[in-house]
């Protein structure tokens, strides 16, 4: 069993396949945290923390003539709030009287099979049957508030979940100013925090840095996940490595403003406390009213980074993301952005679908301009009617045409946003997020809409229900370009304002929930600016996000080097766009451009009418490799063999299916050398003591390099090596020069 209740240690002990959590009851019945890593069995671990007598480290009145016991060097499970430890807390709860405390109390528990769900916040789901669910109550005498702790614990996947869930079971209303969704307090070790930092168009960029006493932030204000601090972090061993070191991750699943925070207390221990961002967040809890906050999904391997993002991967693909798409094979496709922007009609709009017909490519997607009066990004955004001058009849008879030339058909949204030039905004101002006797902060001329607001939702699930029933829409992209300011609510009272936050990502959950459900076959994919909210709640409605606003293949090897520390290749939108490219102007060989867009779910970006014969044949090359590849490509094992924040000269990352059979290694040279040293490579995940033959060697864009190389590497093509030979003595690549050429080398278990 996963989940065990020691009734005489009183211990409750969760269980994964290498992992062991355990927490224990003290004789105040408050449940301390005793233990989270590397399987170690059942046993009581309360032994591990020793009375230590710290100076103005206080203890509970009752343990007033016992000293040693505070609450604050105590390794806590869920902290109250205004009792004796001062370190991170979890929970800030007022009475109506301004006093600010809680003190938590065992009151019971419940074990039961299959996984919790959470009222309107999206979270893990256990559809394989696997998951058992240790809810435990406790509560606070004073202002008989209730905590809800629940642990969902998926012991083949090797991951834990955790959430917490307040009741007021009192007559007074409270207010809540802070209720995080989990603390884990690590009594032991010396840690790295790694977080994924960014900006628009250069998103989670990996950072690591050791931990200092003192308290290190990750965190977002801007109502979104953000492409500037992912809702990710990662502590690990100071020695660990990719293959080596114990590591624990942290993934909120959460899609708003969001905070992390870790500290390092006077013992050593490092406390981790994960949630809703605290600032300008307050919730009235009246009686009887329950508040619900975040999942949070826990991992833990002693096996290094890339075992944790692996753990990762496997369930979010399995556990996290819903729906067909899961698992199904995903069509390739063309958007038309950097091909037109706004500057299309329905004829434009075909010629590219023709030429992208003929080359194979499956489906077409309709990006922005085709409602409203929406001819740059100054207006339109709100009226969800096709702009019939464009599209003249409507969307149904370009959609048609589209499907005569045997492709599917997508469209862009932006539904969270309003242009003041609109008529939605004309009709009813009061929808925007707006403060009363200011003027808006603006970008791009657009306003944010209230999604905390019933008939705000309910007019975007009419139009989008709309559109999706009454035309063959295959695939959603689904846009948001701004991030939250001037959050203030009509419908709010002044002292619930400070839920307005919080009930927006509540209201788009609840239009997502409702269209995803109403369209199972429609594939949505999120976007945000690109990566701006990339996020394990997103990914439970969009089962791929569009990575990033940067196509360039060069700057993409960083942007979906970082992205994979927590999320799947299946999950990472990845285009071939134009060159040179529109963002960084730089130019890139179509075959290289296709190998970094084929580390994600690709499909392209340009206007291929203006690609030459020669580069229309690399595109049905392109399409014809990746379809061989599909599967290990999405749902292989993902190993990084370099950092290209870190190497110079390229970068390099590999595939390998779960029953290491196949594997498919790729790399692109980002700066080329005179006289060169070799480019060695050491594979992993293989079988040590299978053989496995090299059946491809694909080299890309190469155009200076030693012919006599070249000709010589291609002579190792139908070679066999041990897996032994090829992790541990490594496979040499041929010299590689000129701008950014790349190679592919797919290797099969003989």
């Amino acid at each position: 069993m996963g989940i065990q209740f020691d009734a005489a240690a009183r211990t409750f002990t969760l269980s994964t396949r290498s992992t062991t959590y355990q927490m224990g009851l003290d004789h105040l019945d408050r449940l301390l945290h005793l233990y989270y890593g590397p399987a170690i069995g059942q046993g009581d671990l309360a032994a591990m923390y020793p009375p230590a007598d710290r100076g103005f480290s206080p203890n509970h009145n009752a343990d007033r003539e016992r000293r040693g016991i505070s609450p604050d060097v105590l390794p806590q499970e869920y902290t109250g709030c205004n009792t004796g430890d001062f370190r991170l807390s979890c929970l800030v709860v007022r009475e109506e009287n301004g006093a600010a405390g809680a003190e938590w109390r065992y009151a019971s528990h419940s074990i039961q099979k299959g996984k919790y769900a959470l009222t309107g916040l999206p979270a893990a789901h256990d559809e394989e049957n696997e998951a058992e669910s240790l809810c435990i109550r406790m509560e606070d005498s004073v202002t008989d508030l209730a905590l809800e702790l629940w642990y969902g614990v998926f012991e083949r996947q090797d991951i834990i979940t955790r959430a917490a869930r307040l009741v007021n079971g009192g007559s007074q209303t409270l207010r809540l100013e802070k209720a995080a969704s989990m603390c884990l307090d690590l009594p032991f070790g010396r840690w790295d925090i790694i977080h994924f930092h960014g900006r628009h168009a250069m998103e989670r960029r990996m950072e690591r840095t050791p931990l200092m006493n003192a308290i290190q932030t990750v965190s977002s204000t801007r109502g979104a996940s953000s492409h500037h601090h992912n809702p990710f972090v990662i502590l690990c061993d100071r020695k660990a490595t990719e293959e080596h070191g114990l590591c624990y991750g942290v993934m909120p699943v959460y899609s708003g403003s969001h905070r992390t925070d870790v500290e390092v207390d006077q013992n050593g221990l490092t406390r981790i406390v994960s949630g809703i961002h605290d600032e300008r967040f307050s919730w009235q809890l009246a009686p009887g009213e329950a508040f619900t906050a975040p999942e949070v999904i826990l991992a833990c391997t002693e096996n290094g980074l890339t075992a944790l993002s692996q753990q990762y991967h496997r369930f979010i693909r399995h556990n996290v993301c819903r729906g067909e798409f899961r698992f199904a094979r995903r069509p390739v496709l063309i958007n038309n952005w950097e091909a037109t922007y706004f500057d299309f009609d329905s004829d434009a709009i075909v010629r590219i679908a023709e030429k992208a017909a003929a080359l194979g490519v499956e489906m077409l997607v309709l990006d922005d301009g085709w409602f409203g009066k929406r001819n740059d990004d100054n207006s339109g955004l709100g009226d969800w009617f096709v702009n019939e001058k464009k599209l003249p009849g409507g969307l149904s008879p370009l959609i048609d045409r589209v499907n005569a030339l045997g492709m599917k058909f997508g469209i862009w949204v932006e539904p969270e946003m309003v242009s003041e030039d609109s008529d939605l905004y004309r009709a009813h101002p009061d929808w925007a997020l707006t403060l009363p006797g200011r003027a808006p902060v603006m970008s791009r001329n657009q306003l944010v809409l209230d999604m905390g607001r019933d008939d705000v939702v309910d007019y975007l699930t009419e139009r989008l229900t709309d559109l999706l029933a009454n035309n063959n829409i295959a695939y959603v992209k689904w846009d948001m370009n701004r991030n939250m300011t001037d959050v203030y609510s009509r419908v709010l009272p002044a002292d619930r304002q400070g839920e307005a936050a919080h009930r927006y990502m509540l209201g788009v959950y609840k239009l997502l929930e409702t269209l995803t459900t109403r369209f199972p076959h429609v594939l949505f994919e999120g976007c945000a600016g690109g990566g701006g909210r990339f996020d394990a709640g997103m990914l439970a409605y969009f089962t791929q996000i569009w990575c990033s606003d940067d196509t360039d293949a060069i700057e993409r090897l960083v942007i979906q080097h970082g992205t994979s520390f927590g999320y799947p290749v299946s999950s990472m939108g990845a285009h071939v766009s134009a060159c040179p490219n529109h963002q960084t102007g730089r130019t890139t060989p179509l075959w290289t451009r296709a190998v970094a867009a084929m580390a994600g779910t690709f499909g392209y970006e340009l206007d291929l009418n203006k690609l030459s014969d020669e580069e229309a044949a690399q595109v049905k090359e392109q399409i014809a490799f990746f379809d061989k590849h599909y599967q290990l490509i999405q749902n292989g094992l993902y190993y990084r063999l370099t950092d290209p924040t870190e190497e110079e000269r390229y970068a390099a990352w590999q595939f390998v299916d779960e029953e290491q059979g196949e594997t498919l290694v790729n790399l692109v040279l980002t700066h080329p050398e005179a006289n060169a040293r070799p480019l060695h490579l050491w594979l992993r995940g293989l079988a040590p003591d299978a053989l496995y033959r090299v059946e491809s060697l694909d080299i890309h864009g190469c155009h200076a390099a030693p012919q006599a190389g070249l000709d010589l590497a291609m002579e190792g093509v139908g070679k066999v090596y041990s897996g032994s030979t090829l992790m541990r003595a490594g496979y040499t690549l041929p010299q590689l020069a000129g701008d950014y050429p790349s190679v592919q080398m797919y290797v099969k278990r003989v």
